[in-house]
């Protein structure tokens, strides 16, 4: 039943926001491709979790012995930063980005982008960063519940609208912020990597106050059909030739 309601929430919060994107910035999307890789991630990730091993090892910080006032900061904070973590890592390491770049290759940012990841991505997030949060801190069902519907502001920081918390932007990320990550300018490479907030851009030096509304996608385009969402990474093989190979300053890892 949460995860109904929880799916439920999700299309609500898409729908109202692409209705906003449409009256503001009225223009093509690749919106089906996108719904494509949610449902393709979603239906692989339900088969996998059913049989994906929890750790059950012990953690650094046993936060089910704390008041949920102070154990639910801990928690967002730990799982916040390795997100951030497991995400510059996606721009460094050339097996992560051939998975991620999926995410980037979407020539108009939206809402929808938000669920466009390769299916495998949740794979490779199952063994490191969530197996890391469970070893730093525990976890109960209302603090990943809570985190849960928190992350439902993704949505909003994808968004193709244009809001920029300005000066205070390093509070809290936004369309803007989040925007400049997607970006195909050179001037915006590797910047602005934080999924909740960019303080740990700040602390990393990867923060980059927004300036403007730059183009998003990739140079090498775009999946075209199931089949290219399915095999993505592949187009990334190392046969491919040298003067095209990723490298972490090309424009496609913006």
């Amino acid at each position: 039943m949460q995860m109904v309601l929880f799916l439920a929430a999700s299309v609500l919060v898409i729908c109202v926001i692409t209705v906003f994107e449409r009256v503001r910035h009225p223009g093509p999307t690749d919106w089906w491709r996108n719904l494509q890789a949610w449902a393709l991630q979603m239906g692989i990730g339900m088969v996998v979790m059913r049989v994906w091993p929890d750790w059950h090892g012990g953690s650094l910080i046993d936060v089910r012995t704390m008041p949920f006032w102070l154990a639910l900061p801990i928690f967002i904070l730990v799982r916040d930063f390795l997100e951030f973590f497991y995400h510059y890592a996606q721009h460094r390491i050339p097996a992560l980005w051939a998975m991620h770049s999926l995410h980037h290759s979407d020539p108009e940012m939206t809402a929808l982008t938000t669920n466009r990841h390769f299916w495998g991505d949740q794979l490779i997030k199952g063994l490191t960063i969530w197996s890391a949060t469970s070893m730093i801190t525990t976890s109960t069902f209302p603090l990943m519940a809570t985190y849960a519907w928190m992350s439902l502001y993704n949505y909003f920081i994808h968004a193709n609208l244009k809001v920029d918390f300005g000066r205070w932007s390093w509070v809290l990320n936004c369309p803007a912020y989040h925007r400049r990550h997607h970006s195909r300018l050179p001037e915006h490479y590797d910047t602005n990597f934080a999924a909740l907030f960019p303080i740990w851009d700040v602390l990393f030096r990867t923060y980059r106050r927004p300036d403007g509304w730059p183009p998003c996608g990739l140079d090498e385009g775009a999946p075209q059909s199931l089949g290219d969402l399915f095999a993505w990474p592949l187009r990334w093989s190392p046969a491919r030739e040298p003067d095209t190979a990723p490298t972490a300053q090309r424009p496609s890892e913006a």
